[in-house]
């Protein structure tokens, strides 16, 4: 792996769990979107669907379709935000709530199967270096600190 760039590692990781993930969800006919949304919607409040996009990390489009599924699907229902006449709150249905406790189960395997195959001190690791390399992106210091040790 020495040979390999940081972002190669990270893309062809975060590749093989999205294909772990897709496989799995798709045995249910569904996607790992679908989980990942099912797991942003708070389950007794709803989720006003502004906020859901920056926390799944998802563009304002694909995240549209993976809301219009889900709603065909029976998933979630969207309500008028009382709060704010303008928006919308996303809720997840009886069938969303069980498929979101699927999806949980799911992530949560992943997690103690990781857990229980890595030391303490290496995913301690893995974590700090991954808050560094994420601080590093939002704080734009990655090509900044390059072009001004050029001038």
């Amino acid at each position: 792996m020495k040979d390999k760039t940081i972002d190669y590692v990270l893309r062809t990781t975060w590749l093989a769990v999205t294909k772990m993930y897709n496989e799995e969800a798709a045995k249910f006919e569904s996607t790992m979107a679908t989980g990942f949304a099912l797991l942003s919607i708070d389950p007794e409040k709803g989720t006003p669907s502004t906020s859901l996009g920056p926390k799944m990390g998802m563009e304002a489009t694909s995240l549209s379709r993976t809301l219009k599924m889900m709603e065909e699907r029976g998933l979630i229902i969207r309500k008028p935000n009382p709060e704010d006449g303008r928006g919308v709150l996303i809720f997840l249905t009886d069938f969303g709530k069980e498929k979101r406790a699927y999806s949980r189960e799911k992530v949560l395997t992943f997690n103690d199967t990781i857990k229980n195959s890595i030391s303490k001190e290496k995913l301690d690791n893995f974590y700090e270096v991954a808050e560094v390399i994420n601080n590093m992106i939002s704080n734009k210091n990655i090509y900044t600190q390059k072009e001004h040790s050029l001038k």
